[in-house]
């Protein structure tokens, strides 16, 4: 039973459930979290079993529009507590984070409801058999797995969990009762890459159509690495031979199935000096927030919102400050910007991450303090322009904890986070 702490006005449960109430079950089906609640409450006619404070049992007729929501407010949004990590990935990012930062960044959820509601990946390792039958019973799709490896052994090693190699045979029960899935591959330079990586796209294939995509993605590595597994950065070499080796089999996948299935991320492109795929590549981006397409995605919405736009008022000079993978990329959009709407007074700064590590080069990991410490004194115009994947805690904290405000009080300037697509990116331009 779980309690009920707010019942929304005007909802289908107003009137007739009551904040303090305890949610007891549905159509006399127990409620346990958040699946069983979405899942049974979906029905246009409805008996709720609800326990009073005071300890009476009642039951209430609800009739709504089907798949409208009942209106009731819960403690925590799993109804439950989030399932904790069980694994010790010798590439864990949550591991190589330096101490003294919130609790909540420490955290290592691996819990499948939050794969299907958020779009978390997961590594079935904590998945029990009695929640593998009722995930199969409520039909819940799409499921995000961390796969890495189908080789049991390699797969062992990598997550250091002996349940680790049953991956496979847990997706193929999925696929068999009609689960669909996304999965996604680190690759760790010696570990999983090479032939191990073209067994375990080999294996993965077998899935389709229940297996809709697979990112493959490279390594994060920071500078708190003390006694963990020894890996290297995927360097350029190892990032072109790998978009060979992931280009040709999807190519093969492509005849065969009319999708390519699998899709190597951004970083892959950046690291190997080579131009993104064209958009119809990616198929209308299924792995978009794994970071495969985005920088595809955000030059597409760029040049459509530039050819739309109708006037271009000179900009006020500004900067803009991102990661150092990131950086060519904005040079080359806002030189496309220059062609159609003259000169653009602005300055792009590559940040160093020094408070992760100088091998880390996403933007989204540039902290406050960096940006303060490399930027302050220098001629920055009349606003500094981020992109919001720099922010955490509701958009307001960088990962060192550093505000919005603080830092726009330090560099002297407004400091404004765009949203991460092309068209926020123009407007902020001309704003």
């Amino acid at each position: 039973m779980t309690e009920i702490v707010s019942v929304a006005p005007a909802s289908p449960a107003a009137g007739k459930i009551e904040p303090g109430d305890l949610l007891v079950s549905i159509n006399g089906t127990p409620i346990v979290d958040v699946l069983d609640y979405q899942f049974h409450s979906y029905d246009a006619d409805l008996t709720v079993a609800v326990k009073s404070p005071g300890g009476r049992w009642r039951l209430c007729s609800i009739q709504k529009h089907e798949g409208e929501d009942l209106g009731l407010g819960f403690d925590s949004y799993l109804m439950d507590k989030s399932r904790p990590c069980q694994n010790r990935c010798i590439f864990c990012f949550i591991d190589q984070l330096p101490q003294g930062l919130r609790e909540t960044l420490y955290f290592k959820d691996d819990d499948i409801r939050l794969s299907f509601l958020t779009g978390n990946y997961i590594s079935l390792t904590n998945l029990t058999e009695a929640e593998l039958h009722r995930i199969i019973g409520l039909k819940i799709s799409p499921i995000n797995i961390s796969v890495h490896a189908t080789d049991p052994h390699i797969r062992t090693m990598m997550l250091g969990n002996l349940r680790a190699g049953q991956c496979l045979d847990v997706m193929k029960r999925l696929g068999a009762a009609g689960i669909s899935m996304n999965a996604q591959i680190v690759l760790c330079p010696g570990v999983n890459d090479g032939a191990i990586l073209s067994g375990t796209m080999a294996d993965l294939e077998t899935l389709y159509p229940q297996l809709q995509s697979v990112s493959i993605v490279p390594v994060g590595l920071t500078r708190y690495r003390e006694r963990l597994y020894p890996l290297a950065s995927v360097d350029q070499g190892l990032a072109h031979v790998t978009i060979d080796r992931v280009e040709e089999f999807a190519a093969s996948c492509l005849l065969k199935y009319g999708t390519r299935l699998f899709f190597c991320g951004d970083e892959f492109y950046l690291k190997a000096g080579r131009p993104l795929p064209a958009e119809d590549a990616y198929e209308g981006y299924p792995q978009l927030e794994n970071g495969v397409g985005l920088l595809r995605s955000f030059r597409t919405e760029f040049e459509e919102a530039l050819e739309e736009r109708k006037n271009f008022p000179s900009p006020a000079p500004f900067s803009i400050a991102t990661g150092a993978s990131a950086a060519p990329f904005l040079t080359d959009l806002l030189a496309t910007a220059a062609e159609k709407c003259g000169k653009i007074d602005h300055s792009i700064h590559s940040v160093r991450n020094d408070f992760l590590g100088p091998s880390v080069t996403v933007a989204g990991l540039v902290t406050g303090g960096d940006i303060r410490a490399q930027l302050a004194g220098l001629d920055l115009g009349a606003k500094l322009l981020i992109p919001k994947t720099m922010l955490r805690h509701g958009g307001e904290l960088f990962l060192d904890d550093m505000t919005i405000t603080a830092l726009s009080e330090a560099l002297g300037i407004p400091v404004i986070p765009v949203d991460v697509d092309g068209k926020s990116f123009l407007d902020a331009i001309f704003s």
